[in-house]
């Protein structure tokens, strides 16, 4: 059987549609539908899963972790009994865990299952979670979109409805807003925008500083504290939902220090509103991708658990002038509607669900994707597939070599919504090898893109040229991390170090901007130059000062070979 699986941040759910059609949110081994995302690695290398794991957290932090899904896409590992793991290999702990629960329940074989993540995660953090199952030992069936299941839920008991709905999923570590239109068994999903950043979790964080006060650092710095600190700031964020105000008692957390205060639902909604607010933004630009108005929609559906706090409901029904208690699915609870919208899709594939009564998803792609290329006016990215169009999707476009007699083209694969390189995520590249060449010819060749409803991206190339032709894919399942994070070029003025390299910039970009947009700014290669600046602000950023002193040597030493080229009766300039 396939069943549906929410891998959230703070919690994770399992369910299945049973053969009379209904949903089954399946229990634990605890007999509760919702599962920590907690796992503690025992020195053997088993490990336990959920609850019982959680009681680790406050006597062998060393080796329990939680919010791991977090760290998808970092880069980042973990250690445990001086043993190395992945996130997918702590995440894949809790899919087995959720399978046997599975097996347990129905007395069925799970084989496969639908896994739901973030709308605005990566391709990269895709891969982990198609990793993580693989691991676990069962076959990723799809990938799908958090807000998408939660409307599969919805709209599988509202399939003749024809409305706009927004769905704003706030969860225990990111948020996803998206817009769709379901009209006669169809969710057609318009745009997705979200912050793979904010969650539950930094509610948690501002919480525990206002809770620690003036201890906060000293307690953070032992790790036993640090988690009770985090379970209190949890527990009194949950009371504060329903209650105006809770007590919060922790004797002798350190040997010499206890804490005893009072929390309002006041204080705590002025401590994160800075944090609520600043989701207007995604719901804004989901709203102008998608083209619609306030007034335009019909229904918002608040998903996740941190949407039960108070002032998140009521930012909401401000933000967008909707009634959320008219709207809400109010028999649907918001930490489950994923999870049963996995499993729904889940059975859609399996043909549990008759195709009179299933439900037709037009989903999209929430990044650009797209590759570097080099022109008149320096290195840019090049977008082949546009954020929020309707998935599958399949884009080709030819490309020119730069001289006669190349051999090879080397692809760098990008994904965001920046032109330049830095500010976007690399995740793959691959070499396309004998190129045709022939005298006063330049290779040309032909660059396909091709993204899936998994979120799956391949990229083909092909050269063009009579029967000389070469082809190369990528499998992005396999690449490696990014070595370093996106950065805004913007801001390099303001990072340590910056001043030293500040004359040699401008000196080099006085010669660019003179060439730019010119046929010897290619003739001469200055868009090699042109990337070397860009990637000396990126590395000032991100702090590499080893590699950005290698970058502006470069950079000097073009400036003076130009400057005494210039010098000695040269025309370029």
């Amino acid at each position: 059987m396939i069943v549906g699986i929410d891998l959230g941040t703070s919690t994770s759910e399992v369910a299945y549609v049973d053969v009379d059609g209904k949903v089954v949110v399946i229990p634990n081994k605890e007999d509760n539908q919702i599962t920590p995302s907690v796992v503690h690695i025992k020195p053997n290398g088993m490990a336990t899963v959920g609850s019982e794991a959680r009681e680790y957290l406050f006597t062998r932090p060393d080796c329990t972790f939680m919010e791991v899904k977090r760290m998808f896409g970092t880069g980042q590992k973990l250690t445990a009994h001086e043993r190395v793991y992945s996130p997918e290999d702590i995440q894949s702990r809790i899919i087995e865990y959720l399978v046997d629960c599975a097996e347990e329940y129905t007395g069925e074989d799970v084989t496969g299952a639908v896994i739901t993540v973030p709308a605005y995660f990566t391709d990269i953090q895709r891969k982990q979670t198609i990793k993580a199952g693989a691991l676990a030992g069962i076959n990723v069936e799809r990938v799908i979109n958090e807000p998408t299941a939660a409307a599969l839920d919805f709209g599988l008991s509202n399939m003749s409805e024809c409305e706009y709905i927004l769905i704003y999923d706030f969860g225990g570590g990111t948020l996803d807003v998206t817009v769709l239109e379901l009209f006669e068994g169809v969710i057609d999903v318009k745009s997705s925008c979200g912050n793979n950043t904010l969650g539950g979790k930094d509610f948690d964080e501002v919480l525990m500083k206002h809770i620690a006060g003036r201890h906060y650092k000293k307690l953070i710095a032992d790790t036993k504290a640090e988690m009770k600190l985090k379970q209190a700031a949890i527990d009194c964020k949950t009371v504060l939902s329903s209650e105006q105000s809770t007590e919060v008692r922790l004797p002798l957390i350190l040997a010499d220090i206890s804490i005893d205060c009072t929390v309002t639902r006041k204080e705590f909604e002025n401590l994160i509103k800075p944090l609520v607010d600043s989701t207007g933004e995604q719901i804004d630009v989901a709203m102008q991708d998608a083209g619609l108005s306030q007034s335009d929609l019909n229904r918002v559906i608040l998903v996740g658990g941190t949407t039960r706090i108070p002032c998140v409901r009521s930012f909401v029904q401000n933000k967008l002038g909707i009634n959320i208690g008219m709207t809400d699915v109010d028999e649907q609870s918001p930490e489950l509607m994923v999870v049963r919208g996995a499993a729904i899709a889940a059975a859609i594939k399996e043909g549990i669900i008759p195709e009179e009564r299933s439900l037709v998803l037009a989903d999209v792609c929430p990044y650009s994707l797209g590759l570097k290329v080099y022109g008149h006016y320096g290195c840019k990215i090049d977008q082949l597939i546009k954020r929020n169009v309707t998935i599958p999707y399949k884009y080709s476009k030819v490309y020119s070599a730069f001289y006669e007699y190349q051999d090879e083209i080397h692809i760098e694969i990008y994904q965001g919504e920046s032109e330049h390189p830095q500010e976007n995520v690399h995740i793959g590249h691959l070499n396309l090898e004998k190129l045709p060449q022939r005298k006063n010819e330049i290779a040309r060749a032909e660059i396909t893109f091709s993204y899936d409803v998994s979120g799956v991206l391949n990229v083909t190339a092909r050269a063009l040229g009579n029967d000389s032709t070469a082809a190369a894919v990528i499998d992005i399942n396999n690449i490696d991390m990014p070595s370093r994070p996106p950065v805004k070029l913007s801001e390099w003025t303001k990072a340590d170090g910056a001043s030293k390299y500040r004359p040699l910039l401008k000196k080099a970009e006085k010669i660019l901007d003179k060439h730019i947009g010119t046929a010897n700014f290619l003739d001469s290669k200055l868009f090699l130059i042109f990337e070397d600046c860009e990637e000396l602000k990126a590395e000032i950023i991100l702090g590499n000062m080893e590699e950005a002193e290698e970058i502006a040597g470069r950079i000097k030493s073009f400036a003076d070979y130009w400057e005494t080229f210039n010098k000695f009766g040269g025309k370029s300039e």
